[in-house]
Order: C-alpha cells, then sequence, then structure tokens
C-alpha cells in the first residue's frame, strides 16, 4: 500500500449511499414574512400603520424599539399619532423638546390652523395637515417626509425618529441621532511626527467632517450611499468634482452599486470586492486611517506617478481603516 492510499484510509471520508435528504413540501418552509418584506406604502388608516410596524419591530418582544402613541388635538379634532424610535441611537432631550413638547404642549391650547380676517375675494383653502406641522409644529432643522415603508426603516435603523399622524400617508423622519462612539483619536499604525494627530472613528459623519475641516471648499464631494442587503452599511465617496477623473467616479460607483452581499461588515472586504486584479504589481488599493493623507490623495499630492484617483471610506464597527483608491 503506497502513501497515498495510506492517507486516504485514515483521513479519508465515504460517506454511507444510503443517505436519503428530502425536504418536504410543507406550507411551513414558506416564508410568512414575504407579504411583510415587500415594499409597502405608509397606510392613511392609522390602526393599519400601528399593526403593521408591531409585525415587523417585533414590538411584542423587542425592548429596545419604542412605539410612543398620542394624540394630536387641531381645529377640535383630535389626530392620532406615534413616534418610532430606537432607544439608544436618539437623543431623548431633542426628541422631548423637538417633537413631543410642541406637539403635546400645544394640545393644551387648541392648535388651530391660521385664518384670514379678508374673507372677500379669497378663496378659502382646504386645511393641509402635513405643512401646518412642518411649517409650525415640528422645530427640528433636519426633516424629511417619506412615503415607503423601507425608506422610513432604514433612517429609524440609523438613529431618525419617525413621525405617523393619521388620515396622512407620509412619515416625518426627524434626524434625533445619538449614536455612542469613541472620540477621535492618535492614528494606531501611521505615527505622525508634523501634522495633525487625528484618525478616523466608526463614526461616518465624524470621518467626512474631518475631511472636510481640511479641504474647506466647495467643490469636495461626498457621496453616500448602502452596501449589504442585511447591514446596509454606508459607504461614502469622496473627490474634488473640479480636479478628478469623471470616467473613474462612474467605475468606482459602478463597482460598489453592483455589490450583491448581504453584509458588510470591514474595510477589508470592502477592498476585495472592488478590486480588479488581484494578482496586479502596482496597488489598486492604498489603507489609511489619516484624514491628511487621504486628503492629500483626493487633492492629487502623491509621491506615485497616478493621476486618476478616487478616495473611499466605509463606516465599519470592526476596522478603524479606511483606503484610498487610485489607478
Amino acid at each position: 500500500m503506497n502513501l497515498k492510499s495510506l492517507l486516504s484510509n485514515v483521513f479519508g471520508y465515504i460517506p454511507e449511499q444510503n443517505n436519503e435528504f428530502i425536504i418536504p413540501d410543507s406550507p411551513n418552509n414558506i416564508n410568512k414574512t414575504n407579504e411583510i418584506s415587500s415594499k409597502q406604502n405608509i397606510f392613511t388608516d392609522y390602526s393599519k400603520t400601528k399593526e403593521f410596524l408591531t409585525v415587523k419591530y417585533n414590538l411584542l418582544i423587542n425592548s429596545d424599539i419604542n412605539l410612543r402613541e398620542f394624540e394630536i388635538n387641531i381645529s377640535d379634532k383630535n389626530f392620532k399619532a406615534c413616534i418610532l424610535f430606537i432607544d439608544g441611537l436618539v437623543d431623548t432631550d431633542s426628541m422631548n423638546n423637538d417633537i413631543l413638547s410642541p406637539l403635546l404642549l400645544r394640545n393644551s391650547i387648541k392648535m388651530s390652523p391660521p385664518s384670514t380676517n379678508n374673507k372677500k375675494n379669497v378663496e378659502i383653502k382646504k386645511f393641509d395637515l402635513k405643512n401646518f406641522l412642518l411649517k409650525n409644529i415640528i422645530t427640528q432643522n433636519n426633516v424629511k417626509t417619506e412615503k415607503d415603508f423601507d425608506k422610513v426603516f432604514e433612517k429609524v435603523n440609523s438613529g431618525f425618529c419617525a413621525l405617523f399622524v393619521d388620515t396622512l400617508d407620509i412619515a416625518f423622519c426627524i434626524e434625533t441621532k445619538n449614536i455612542q462612539g469613541r472620540s477621535i483619536t492618535e492614528p494606531q499604525n501611521e505615527a505622525v511626527i508634523r501634522g495633525a494627530h487625528e484618525a478616523y472613528i466608526e463614526n461616518l459623519r465624524t470621518n467626512t467632517s474631518l475631511i472636510r475641516k481640511i479641504i474647506n471648499n466647495e467643490d469636495l464631494v461626498i457621496e453616500s450611499t448602502n452596501v449589504g442587503k442585511i447591514t446596509k452599511t454606508q459607504v461614502a465617496i469622496c473627490y474634488m468634482k473640479n480636479i478628478v477623473n469623471d470616467d473613474l467616479v462612474a467605475e468606482v460607483k459602478f463597482r460598489i452599486n453592483n455589490i450583491k452581499i448581504d453584509s458588510l461588515i470591514s474595510s477589508g472586504q470592502l477592498e476585495n470586492l472592488i478590486k480588479n486584479n488581484m494578482n496586479s504589481l502596482y496597488p489598486e488599493v492604498l489603507a489609511t486611517e489619516r484624514p491628511d493623507r487621504t486628503c492629500n490623495f483626493i487633492l492629487g499630492r502623491t509621491c506615485c506617478h497616478f493621476n486618476k484617483w478616487c478616495t473611499i471610506r466605509i463606516n465599519s464597527s470592526s476596522s478603524y481603516v479606511r483606503f484610498s483608491i487610485f489607478y
């Protein structure tokens, strides 16, 4: 018996021939959440909206998902309303002062829409509840209206607070983010002797602000997109619109938008997914944790003989490294 046969007999695995695996065609195997996970517009009926939110977010068992219900009184009419938010991702003081207080305190004084004293030759318009809430009640500066539940859930998962009001087929997505994270510290892998002792952190908006602080120019463009069907990880593409090669930006967007993956956790994953040639002698991707080095790439001030570049950064919780792509 030769060595190959000996190793095959000792370490090899021979499956039994009588094993049969049968997947029964049972209705229990059908995904019961297909109807719930499909795209759905917001209902004008508050009871249907509440039921949809309860099922989608499992509000009966989820301890960090809060649904605050109340009523809004306008012109002697009561409108049922609720706010949906995730505890730990929102700033409770901002939510109480900018959303709940204006809505609940004004209930005691009977809110009424503005009226015109001169009714002659003036067409009385129908009361618009949406504009009244936007212009007179909600005091937060960043408010967006959405008609699709999926877009609302995407914002709620990122730290927004969603306001639903009866008879309205839209939701008010109000920014109340307060995601906890570490403060800006010195780079761990790239020592700095002369220059700013700042490194990227896990908060995407903090990282983009570091770039904005260095490149104080209106030509700096920061585009955002999501990667991953489940995680929906935020990725930012940064470039100077008056310098960058437009074809390269289009290529970078094409590669990122065509990534078909369920989850994106680290920047290393994205680096491997967008590389073109793994065996290239020249680096396609450079990793850095320093904003000043990233800005040098954006401004074209590199020691490499490349004139086509673009910078990509990822919001990651497991890697502090952000990388720049150039060709």
